[in-house]
């Protein structure tokens, strides 16, 4: 679907619901997946527990199917299920760890933010890939060696990708998620989100791939996630996935697909989708989210930007006060510090005033805005820098208290859950 009247920058206003349900509502042509074992509400199934302990040796086989995978990501309905991707005993030995981590979390008396739910409803592990790898290598290394898992990134992003991982469980009575679009733009409001491109648009969701692996038996009473398959073929969703008539239409046509432990689902970051409700009194369903990162999207050369800002801010400052206008001064932050707040450790750096935290130029930004002396941009820059170490190790977040620290984060959190829940009465009272 094209932006209308062939505009370079889309606007929320041409999003039109006849012409997404035109693309959501075409069926899925079981001829079309060969390999599959079934279509499972639109999804194509394949049995991928002979890829579970790895390669198989069969590379015309594996070829194959990498091949119709990427089919169905692209061109299809944008979501394959791999049954057994991961053997169901390598799962549990990683789960045990992941519950680990979840009660020293608990322990803190921490909070931990969700882009898509109310702050502290679920539980949460951040860089769950990292603390796993150093806590059990053995569990680390019998979970990722699955080849299933493997030939589903190479479909979407080719070789040399880069995988990061949290855990998310949905407790009892948990409610659902609002539907939407992830990383990147699906992390933008719609003001921002207006401000690029359509290319843009087209190009974000191909440098991600999102999958998720069951960590327990999740039928349908658990909320396991719900799923809108061709949606991510609307090039305005990133537009759409707020407004009401949208959120209706997903909540009339989405799928939810039961899963057993091991199964792994993967789909395109486009796809409107959300985790369900937990309608169980005692079932805590847990989930390995799996976001994986092309290759490409690095610059050719590393640049020490927090130099570069310390370097030149003390000068713009001063030329800012003697008349250099601010729209300048806006061009000169963007060529110097970084515009982007990712990646960081989203335990320290929480997304709690919006779907992102504060990126270096937004730090800069703000220090000219209110005339900081260069001394306390440099110690903003330092704690800016601190919240995106990665904390794995003898210091690590989950496991040493930092009451100050959690407390000050628990309170931003309960202040962005009621933001956001005014800013969505406000749009509802718009619509």
């Amino acid at each position: 679907m094209t932006a209308g009247r062939g505009a370079a920058f889309p606007s929320r206003k041409e999003c039109d619901l006849d012409a997404f349900a035109a693309l959501v509502e075409q069926p899925t042509d079981p001829g079309d997946y060969p390999l599959a074992t079934r279509i499972t509400q639109g999804v194509p199934t394949y049995d991928a527990a002979p890829l579970a302990h790895g390669p198989t040796g069969d590379t015309e086989q594996r070829t194959a199917l990498r091949a119709e995978l990427a089919a169905a990501l692209v061109d299809g309905p944008g979501i394959v299920l791999l049954e057994g991707a991961v053997p169901p005993e390598a799962v549990d030995r990683v789960s045990s760890v992941f519950w680990d981590l979840i009660a020293a979390q608990h322990a803190q008396g921490g909070l931990a933010g969700d882009h898509f739910a109310k702050p502290g409803a679920n539980d949460r592990v951040w860089n769950a890939l990292e603390k796993l790898a150093v806590a059990d290598p053995d569990a680390f290394i019998d979970y990722h060696r699955s080849d299933a898992v493997a030939v589903a990134c190479e479909a979407w992003l080719g070789p040399r990708y880069q995988l990061t991982e949290q855990v998310n469980v949905v407790n009892p009575g948990g409610e659902a998620q609002h539907p939407h679009r992830d990383y990147h733009m699906g992390f933008l409001t719609d003001d921002e989100a207006e401000q690029f491109p359509l290319q843009a648009h087209r190009l974000s969701p191909l440098l991600t791939l999102q999958g998720a692996i069951a960590h327990c038996d999740m039928g349908t009473e658990t909320g396991p996630t719900m799923y809108l398959p061709h949606s991510h073929k609307y090039e305005l969703g990133y537009l759409a996935w707020r407004r009401p008539e949208f959120v209706e239409y997903f909540a009339q046509h989405r799928v939810q697909l039961p899963l057993r432990t091991g199964d792994a689902v993967f789909f395109s970051p486009a796809m409107a989708h959300a985790a369900g409700h937990n309608r169980t009194g005692d079932v805590h369903r847990i989930a390995n989210l799996l976001q994986i990162s092309s290759a490409f999207g690095r610059a050719t050369e590393a640049v020490d930007r927090t130099r570069m800002v310390n370097a030149v801010y003390p000068t713009l400052r001063s030329r800012v006060a003697s008349g250099l206008d601010r729209a300048s001064a806006a061009n000169v932050v963007a060529a110097c510090a970084e515009g982007y707040a990712f990646p960081t450790n989203l335990e320290r750096d929480q997304p709690v005033d919006g779907l992102a935290p504060p990126s270096q130029a937004d730090l800069m930004n703000r220090a000219l805005d209110e005339d900081w002396p260069p001394e306390q941009l440099r110690q903003g820059l330092d704690q800016h820098g601190e919240r995106h170490r990665s904390a794995v190790g003898e210091d690590d977040w989950c496991l040493v208290a930092d009451t100050a620290l959690v407390a000050e984060d628990a309170a931003r959190l309960e202040d962005a859950a009621r933001a956001e829940d005014a800013a969505r009465a406000e749009d509802a009272a718009r619509a």
